[in-house]
């Protein structure tokens, strides 16, 4: 099982076991006994502490939910038990695929609930689990999940279970499985088209006339509108399971204490971070496929990661997205500005300042001894050995730049038509943009697409 498990938990196992010869729902008895884990690394860091609170969050009141009256609990991760009789007879637990396996557990339960299985969930017994608890491992291990959901969308038991659930057990399946990620990956898509649709509007001058029109002028309620609506999105709904869960197990004026402890060790930041890593991978692989095990060794590690290292991490998945947004909101701001207002403009786009500075700057804040001078140095001197390095066959893409590039490109090589076609068909955003801003600089006389070409 890869936990722990405490002495007086493991004398509970007689009554677990017993649960197998109880008819759960009246008409099936148990193929999965769930239980709850403890999570006992929250003290390392601030960063484990959010990490373990989200996981306890996940593993009771969540995990109680789907069970009961969901019905809608598959298996995830280590702390169930198995009937072994019922699945060695249909078929086995896991599927003979390293890439589906990359969430076996979730899949075990997958065909567990196909094969009329029953899963459910018991809170009277507990193991010991230890999180991951450096920013480097949680967005290795919030990819690997989001690698493996992605895999989830694009599987047949997804298919099958939608096809066979009835209408309520099909929504509570949508929501707690592939449903989550896909409204992640919508969040940050609506953030893009958002951004390019105010882009457009200034550059075509429909911005001004909407602003400064006679017909529009009384447009404060809208204002108001998407400015509260921005305000929601700063990851404080990400924090109320975990506030619902220490509420219940240590009081309420505890959970609130907590909530503003969390909120001032920066949990918004670090949540809209790890929104952007689920987005990137979930993204990636349901255009690409091509999902991978990433060890991250749940080490108890508090040390400093080199800059070489966060960049390779994170340049494709945060700094590159992080940057484009950023020139978006400034370019946004320069060609409206004669005729609107400051605070509209903060209003409209607070949250997404946030967003970007978190996506920009979040590694470095969480970095232990992040900004000391020497460390700064180090950095320097071995990133500079990373970057002039040429590649070659066998040179690992932590040694040279170039072999981390092909590295970055490699889903692309196996990436099927549709894959190809949606990233190209993505990356033409930059074309409109450039032409708008020709437009806009007077560069030429004409306005023929011809000069553009």
């Amino acid at each position: 099982m890869n936990q722990d498990n405490y002495l007086e938990e493991a004398l509970k196992m007689r009554n677990l076991l017993q649960e197998f010869l109880k008819k759960h729902d009246g008409v099936r008895y148990p193929s999965i006994l769930g239980v709850r884990e403890h999570i006992f690394t929250g003290s390392v860091s601030s960063l484990a502490w959010f990490m373990s609170n989200q996981e306890t969050s996940f593993v009771t009141i969540g995990q109680r939910l789907l069970a009961n009256p969901l019905r809608v609990r598959f298996h995830y991760g280590h702390p169930d038990v198995f009937d072994r009789l019922f699945h060695l007879t249909r078929g086995g637990v896991s599927k003979a695929s390293k890439i589906i396996n990359l969430s076996e557990d979730i899949f075990a339960g997958f065909n567990s609930t196909l094969r009329e299985g029953s899963v459910t969930h018991h809170e009277y017994l507990q193991v010991g689990k230890g999180r991951d608890v450096g920013l480097n491992q949680i967005s290795l291990f919030e990819a690997k999940i989001a690698n493996g959901n992605g895999e989830q969308t694009l599987s047949r038991d997804i298919y099958r279970l939608g096809h066979r659930f009835d209408f309520f057990r099909m929504m509570s399946c949508y929501f707690t499985t592939v449903g989550s990620y896909f409204s992640t990956l919508l969040t940050v898509l609506t953030v893009y088209v958002f951004l390019y649709g105010r882009l457009y509007l200034v550059l075509s001058g429909l911005d001004e006339g909407l602003a400064t029109g006679k017909r529009f002028i009384h447009n404060h309620p809208l204002q108001v509108a998407l400015a509260s609506q921005s305000f929601v999105q700063l990851g404080f709904l990400m924090a109320l399971p975990m506030m619902m869960e220490i509420g219940l197990e240590k009081g309420f004026r505890k959970a609130l204490s907590e909530f503003i402890m969390m909120q001032l060790q920066l949990a918004s930041v670090f949540f809209t971070y790890s929104l952007g890593t689920k987005t990137h991978y979930y993204g990636r692989t349901l255009l690409h496929g091509g999902a991978e095990y990433r060890g991250t060794g749940r080490g108890f590690v508090v040390f400093h990661a080199k800059f070489a290292e966060n960049y390779r991490l994170y340049s494709r998945s945060h700094f590159v997205k992080g940057m484009e947004l950023l020139i978006l909101l400034v370019v946004y701001q320069i060609f409206g500005q004669p005729y609107r207002s400051a605070v509209a403009y903060i209003f409209i786009t607070a949250s997404m300042w946030f967003m970007v500075g978190t996506w920009l700057f979040a590694p470095f804040l969480f970095n232990p001894s992040g900004f000391e001078w020497q460390k700064i140095v180090d950095d320097w001197t071995d990133w500079n050995k990373w970057i002039s390095n040429r590649g070659g066959i066998g040179v690992q893409a932590d040694k040279s730049w170039e072999s981390w590039w092909e590295k970055e490109q490699d889903h692309l090589k196996y990436s099927g038509k549709r894959g190809i076609t949606t990233e190209i068909l993505l990356s033409f955003r930059f074309f409109i943009y450039q032409y708008g801003l020709l437009y806009h600089l007077h560069i030429t006389k004409t306005k023929s697409i011809l000069v553009y070409l």
